[in-house]
């Protein structure tokens, strides 16, 4: 039961995304007794959790985190966030305790840091794996060793339960590993006995910030309420509101069910939630509920393979643009057989794709016959190699079938532009997610790892 409304600033949808000091203040102003963020996702791929960097630069986390720090130092509440560094591997949490140290000493702060880690050791899953813990998502497999083997990171999402004993053992700041977006923001309020249904609800509602609201680029934040029988949504910028479909409609956001959302320890259901706006701004949501399942993490590994290098090429030609299919399949059989022609068996178990910008580079499907033809397109070239010294010889190999190559040998010899000079650019590995699966646990701190930074003792001493 909640005596009062539990208040939760949730600034921004991702560190270092900007958060904006004037709605900080806003939701403090209104009895805030917590802020909250995400600073990560699988969103932009494998590379972050494989190589442990972070998508968002240095420069513009620390200036989020000063403006978090700052005011939760001022108003003498929590600074939560999660999934640090983008991919919430140890790299990346270690990364953003060394922003958050300097960001503290420059501002003249002593905040206890609690650091929450969720990156697994490759002999604790394999054991996991062997009693039977890890089951397969969709639309994978069973889980082998040699896959384990072959991640550089694997990282468990962590629920709140990490997150709440660390606000229990005095936390002013947590910087946690791998977490679910929405449990990031629901641990404060469960903490201090927010029902479930209202709270998962509304983390999910404010995971993204001001993506919640109707007009989005109007801010950056909102202000999530959470009471005894369901939770209101504000914006904390006053000329933006939030409306009821703005607000039913983010369970869709990375949701394939708009009813049910699955969590660790659980499933949130709105099915029978009732959105009904307040006033202009803000909107009030009932009916949520949580029904209890066994504990699961999902797991995330990622690593490094492969090796590419691409070339870009603009085509106006009519003749290319009223038989780009056709065009496609004649260059790409080309530039197989001068490959093969050129490097022969050297050049091993390569892979060459042509993606037409402006045709089909996205779907990969043929549009449908009768298709206008475009007004121009980009060839991105493609080749994969087991070395990035290998895929180079590959473009160098085929570059010059791109000055000129006709869809029909009978006509004049067209010309095509790069776009860059040199047109072959090295692009690295290629990065991959190889786990689509989820760990069982008994205790939700299993695999959590919980270490402190106690700037206040260091002041002290």
């Amino acid at each position: 039961m909640v005596n009062s409304p539990i208040k939760i600033v949730v600034p921004t949808g991702s560190l270092g995304a900007g958060a904006l000091e004037e709605e900080v203040r806003y939701g403090i102003a209104q009895g805030a007794r917590a802020i909250a963020t995400d600073a990560g996702s699988t969103d932009s791929g494998a590379a972050y959790l494989a190589l442990g960097i972070s998508k968002n630069n240095r420069g513009s986390v620390k200036r989020d985190l000063a403006i978090l720090m700052k005011a939760g130092a001022e108003a003498g509440i929590p600074v939560i966030v999660g999934t640090s560094g983008q991919a919430g591997g140890d790299k990346n949490v270690d990364w953003t305790r060394d922003i958050a140290i300097e960001v503290a000493q420059e501002l003249g702060l002593s905040p206890r840091i609690a650091l929450l880690y969720s990156e697994q050791r490759k002999a604790t899953l394999k054991a996991k794996n062997a009693d039977g813990k890890i089951t397969p998502l969709a639309p994978l497999g069973a889980l082998d060793d040699a896959t384990i083997d072959a991640c550089d990171h694997i990282v468990a999402a962590m629920g709140p339960e990490p997150y709440m004993e660390a606000l229990k053992a005095g936390a002013d700041l947590i910087l946690g590993g791998r977490t679910t977006d929405t449990a990031v923001i629901a641990a404060f309020a469960l903490l201090h006995g927010a029902p479930e249904g209202p709270s998962w609800h509304a983390g999910k509602v404010s995971e993204c910030g001001a993506q919640c609201t109707a007009h989005r680029d109007r801010g950056s934040g909102v202000l999530i309420s959470i009471d005894s029988d369901g939770f209101t949504v504000e914006p904390l910028t006053l000329s933006n509101s939030c409306d009821v479909e703005s607000v039913s409609a983010h369970m869709l956001y990375e949701n394939s069910d708009p009813f049910r959302l699955t969590e660790p320890g659980g499933v949130l259901d709105v099915t029978d939630a009732v959105y009904t706006p307040l006033d202009d701004r803000i909107v009030r949501v009932t009916g949520s509920v949580w029904e209890p399942k066994p504990y699961t993490m999902k797991l995330e590994g990622a690593s490094g393979g492969r090796y590419q290098t691409i070339m870009l090429i603009g085509i106006q030609d009519p003749e290319v643009l009223g038989r780009v299919d056709e065009f496609h399949d004649r260059l790409l059989a080309a530039l197989y057989a001068r490959t093969r022609s050129t490097i022969g068996d050297a050049a091993g178990d390569f892979h060459i794709s042509l993606r037409l910008y402006g045709w089909n580079a996205v779907s990969g499907d043929r549009p449908p016959e009768g298709t206008p033809p475009p007004r121009e397109i980009g060839v991105l070239f493609v080749a994969t190699a087991d070395s990035q010294e290998m895929a180079s010889q590959i473009a160098k190999a085929c570059n010059p079938y791109f000055f000129h190559f006709p869809v029909a040998m009978d006509k004049e010899l067209p010309s095509y532009g790069f776009a860059f000079s040199p047109a072959d650019i090295d692009r690295g590995p290629v990065f991959e997610f190889r786990l689509n699966h989820v760990v069982h646990v008994d205790d939700p701190m299993e695999l959590v790892r919980t270490e402190w930074v106690d700037l206040r003792k260091v002041e002290a001493a």
